[in-house]
């Protein structure tokens, strides 16, 4: 088969630095918004940050959607204000449901501080089902020995949402979705099935091909529906695979809110000036203000 007959669309990342790392954003992007119900995606790291520095992201506000944290290397501290927290490493997974609306901080423990955090891993957003987006909000801790973990011909996967290779991941969904961090071995291969409505597969560490088509580092491979395909990788390579249920309802994006409804994204914004939010317990200082221009914004 030709490219054309595997790919759907080819998504090259924007790239953010940070000071001190990289945030590359493949989702949402202009020619193409959402896969399956993933409606952000992006890769952070890999960097080892100096002695005494780290992340902190500080209290900022979600709604109608979930946020899916999961990490290479490195530890974050999460705290929310529905009163979570939880400290995530390598190969577990956190799961923050907005609902109705949350306010959370990211930041890098003080033992990482201590001797210079790293930084390696992917976070994405779920766009909810219309009839969930104003639910209750939640928060869900997956720990790694928890997950799936798929072994064969010098590859291993590692299912962290959905259904794949006859597993499936205790972590909740909310519509049909498949993820899973693919880590391939130099001379190994992994299948791809035809089952989910949409797929992507990422190249974030190393070297991969998905049907003898090289792949690029931190690119975003939309597959073509219905088409059973297979990752190898000569030298070793680490590959996201992320899709599911296709969205009939369009989403809208601003800044750190998703929403079926313009209005609802507006009363979000009135809401998050005007301190109606709740505050995150242990971290209630400090808090990102409303942009003039967010670097997220819906793309018709």
């Amino acid at each position: 088969m030709t490219n054309d007959d595997l790919i759907d669309r080819i998504i090259t990342p924007t790239t953010h630095d940070l000071g001190g790392f990289k945030v590359h954003r493949t989702l949402p992007s202009k020619p193409h918004q959402m896969v399956g119900p993933f409606i952000f995606f992006d890769q952070m790291g890999p960097a080892h940050l100096d002695i005494g520095t780290g992340i902190d992201v500080r209290p900022h506000p979600h709604i109608n959607l979930a946020t899916v944290t999961y990490l290479f290397a490195g530890a974050i501290d999460h705290r929310d204000s529905i009163g979570t927290f939880a400290r995530i490493e390598p190969g577990a997974v956190n799961l923050m449901t907005a609902g109705h609306g949350i306010a959370h901080s990211e930041r890098s423990p003080g033992d990482e501080r201590a001797h210079g955090p790293e930084l390696s891993g992917i976070q994405t957003w779920i766009a909810m089902p219309e009839d969930k987006e104003e639910i209750d909000p939640a928060f869900e801790h997956v720990a790694k020995a928890n997950l799936p973990l798929i072994e064969a011909h010098g590859a291993t996967a590692r299912i962290i949402m959905g259904e794949l290779w006859g597993q499936r991941a205790p972590t909740t969904v909310y519509a049909d979705t498949i993820y899973a961090d693919i880590l391939l071995a130099p001379g190994a291969s992994m299948p791809i099935d035809a089952g989910a409505d949409e797929r992507a597969v990422y190249l974030a560490i190393g070297e991969a091909e998905i049907d003898g088509m090289p792949m690029a580092i931190n690119t975003l491979y939309v597959l073509k529906p219905g088409v059973a395909m297979t990752l190898r990788s000569a030298n070793g390579g680490r590959v996201m695979l992320c899709g599911g249920e296709a969205f009939t309802s369009e989403r809208h994006v601003w800044w750190n809110f998703v929403s079926s409804r313009k209005d609802r994204i507006q009363q979000a914004k009135e809401d998050w000036k005007a301190g109606r939010f709740a505050k995150v317990p242990g971290d209630e200082k400090e808090f990102i203000p409303i942009p003039e221009i967010p670097k997220t914004a819906t793309y018709p």
